[in-house]
């Protein structure tokens, strides 16, 4: 398969703007670029897509520039947003700028990283009325799809204005880095085609741009893709730790397993239909769930904190987590039902304190019925106390009721 072949295959393409790009993309090497605006100081995994697109066009000798939207952050874009983002200050947009660089940074480590706000910010209003604003219809400009919208409800100009600073940034990257190539999700579609417009009304209506889109992804039930019980899945670890992260991948449904492996591995096409026959005839065994939870692991955290999800994992579904370090415990139990403390604790009030139990009497029916553990320890023993000591890094107990509710001491 060509490159476009593949993208095709994978489910990965939704919108060309001209369709002999396919030959372009076969026998060039063309120079192209993605965005993302500092919204938030992390990327999540509906971002991750677009840089796992951007992976696959390097492998074939694209050349990519990441760019940090610092400058269009501030303004915020309203493709099909049904009501005016909150404006960041510039402190917040280049805050959150550096988070996301070293992000991006990660994910394709010898791409080319530029941040917009660095040729934005010296553009005056008198230039970008006379020089941009001209080349802009604002019939044009209206009939988008992104815009129109939004048009019932009201639109400021701020945000109407939003697609004439993209399309700037292709024309910029256009003039001064060759960049000859956007690429992004199909919400994208009516920025990167004004970017096209300004590129062929300030050179030449020859000038040889493209775009590309891809497909928003959504879950085979209809429900949104990315999300979970608590909340976005973010490509930061500190917001989504890597256990939870592996916990989305593995727990994906049997239909819509498949095509997360095209869209999101590097898996040949002859693995994944291998996989693909091992979900009909085995669909027990999850090996697909296991194996696209291990490639986004190492794709976004690296191997060393695979390997700590997956240890992680196991801990919890045998009830052995005696072997799990301070890291670890952080990471599978961030958000348990927790208590602090700093004395010592007897394990009856504990239960009561941490809502696993009703009474005191109940407390002690569980403890005797062998249905207790503490930081993976059966325990009888009705005067138990919990300690600091025994705590794991002397941080962290973690109490057990039955065989799947746990819940857990901080100890200060």
């Amino acid at each position: 398969m060509n490159l476009m072949e593949e993208l095709k295959w994978r489910g990965l393409l939704y919108q060309v703007t001209d369709e002999s790009l396919e030959q372009k993309l076969e026998n060039e090497k063309l120079t192209f670029y993605l965005g993302a605006d500092p919204t938030a100081d992390s990327l999540h995994v509906g971002h991750l897509l677009a840089y796992l697109v951007a992976k696959r066009l390097m492998n074939h000798g694209h050349q990519p520039i990441l760019v940090i939207g610092g400058g269009t952050g501030l303004i915020g874009d309203p493709s099909f947003k049904k009501s005016e983002r909150q404006l960041l200050t510039i402190e917040e947009s280049l805050r959150n700028a550096e988070g996301i660089i070293k992000q991006v940074k990660h994910l394709l480590p010898t791409a080319q990283v530029v941040n917009n706000y660095d040729w934005i910010s010296s553009l005056n209003s008198i230039e970008f009325l006379r020089d941009l604003g001209k080349h802009f219809n604002v019939t044009y400009m209206m009939n988008k799809d992104s815009v129109k919208s939004r048009i019932e409800n009201g639109i400021s100009f701020t945000e109407f204005a939003y697609q004439i600073i993209q399309a700037w940034d292709f024309e910029y990257l256009y003039d001064n880095y060759h960049c000859q190539l956007q690429i992004g999700g199909q919400d994208q579609w009516g920025n990167i085609t004004s970017g096209l417009e300004l590129i062929r009304k300030i050179h030449t209506i020859n000038a040889e741009a493209y775009g590309l889109t891809f497909p928003l992804v959504t879950k085979n039930d209809g429900t949104k893709f990315g999300k979970t019980e608590s909340g976005t899945l973010w490509l930061d670890k500190n917001r989504t730790s890597p256990y939870e992260f592996y916990q989305y991948w593995i727990n994906t449904a049997d239909a819509d397993v498949i095509s997360r492996l095209k869209q999101f591995t590097f898996l040949s096409k002859t693995e994944i239909e291998e996989l693909e026959q091992e979900v009909s005839d085995r669909p027990e065994q999850r090996r697909a769930q296991r194996l696209l939870a291990e490639e986004l692991v190492r794709i976004v955290h690296g191997e060393s904190e695979l390997k700590k999800a997956i240890h992680v994992s196991e801990a919890l579904f045998s009830g052995d987590i005696k072997d799990l370090d301070v890291e670890e415990i952080e990471m599978g139990f961030k958000h348990l039902v927790s208590i602090e403390t700093q004395k010592d604790l007897p394990l009856i009030d504990a239960l009561v304190s941490l809502e696993l139990v009703k009474s005191k009497r109940e407390a002690r029916e569980m403890i005797q019925n062998n249905a207790t553990t503490v930081n993976g320890e059966k325990v009888t023993d009705l005067e138990f106390v919990i300690e600091k000591s025994n705590a794991f890094g002397q941080k962290y107990t973690i109490i057990r009721k039955g065989k799947k509710r746990y819940a857990m001491i901080q100890h200060l």
